[in-house]
């Protein structure tokens, strides 16, 4: 079992704390179903050498993409990745940089040609990327439905990154992390919409977090009408309520990509 990196350092009065689906991710990322799909995508050959960009969109702590950053030659059979977190929230993005370079560090020790951390970005989604940019994207959405989202009046006051923050700031940006609005759907159908145009067209591929509010099932059928040559397969999950199970991972790629030729 890989280890998970530490995160001791976070302030979870601010940011989202690992927890079951932070673990799901891993457990999936580093299944031997999916160290199999990545490393025959993403593996050093003829042909295919450029360095692969894995982007986690809501970071929170970091924890999920300093452990990609710690294990990329078990994930995909070499080191040369590139990592990028973007978070909505200040705070997550200072706990993701931490966390990461802490992994990354923690790497040099077994491996002179660690993976490479670019940055933390303080953004919407995907609006930093450029279209085709990402290789791998790892995404855990505010998935809890909710009546409404949190009030985006307040974001610039309470998005200020400060060491003292007061109870009602703390309250706004932990829900910025868990909270979808109806279905939990709401963040999570923002980022679909822009998934065709940042994933690269030949070897993109993405997994995303799904609870059984979100009814995963919809949402698969949803992008495979995409067109012919996109699929979605469900390949991790959690335990089950009621006959449901409570959290899916759904992975998204093209058929026509790499791992198919």
């Amino acid at each position: 079992m890989l280890p998970t990196p530490n995160t001791s350092h976070v302030s979870f009065d601010r940011v989202y704390e690992p927890a079951e689906d932070s673990y799901l991710l891993l457990d999936t990322l580093s299944s031997d179903n999916e160290k199999a799909f990545l490393s025959q995508r993403f593996g050093k050959r003829d042909g295919q050498c450029d360095p692969p960009l894995v982007v986690e969109v809501g970071t929170g702590s970091g924890v999920v993409l300093a452990f990609v950053a710690q294990n990329t030659d078990i994930l995909f059979q070499r080191n040369d990745v590139l990592t990028l977190g973007i978070d909505i929230s200040a705070f997550a993005c200072h706990a993701t940089s931490e966390t990461v370079v802490t992994a990354v560090q923690e790497t040099r020790s077994r491996n002179t040609h660690p993976s490479v951390f670019l940055d933390a970005v303080n953004a919407d989604l995907l609006s930093p990327l450029r279209p085709g940019a990402v290789d791998i994207l790892i995404f855990n959405p505010p998935y809890v439905p909710t009546p409404a989202l949190p009030d985006a009046t307040k974001h610039d006051e309470y998005n200020e990154y400060a060491p003292e923050t007061s109870f009602e700031q703390e309250s706004y940006l932990l829900e910025l992390s868990y909270a979808g609005g109806p279905d939990g759907m709401e963040t999570t159908n923002r980022l679909l919409t822009q998934l065709p145009s940042v994933l690269h067209a030949q070897r993109g591929v993405a997994y995303v977090l799904l609870c059984a509010q979100n009814k995963p099932l919809e949402v698969q059928a949803h992008i495979r009408s995409w067109g012919a040559d996109w699929d979605a397969e469900f390949v991790g999950s959690s335990g089950k309520t009621a006959g449901w199970e409570k959290l899916q991972i759904l992975r998204i790629w093209r058929r026509h990509g790499l791992a198919e030729e």
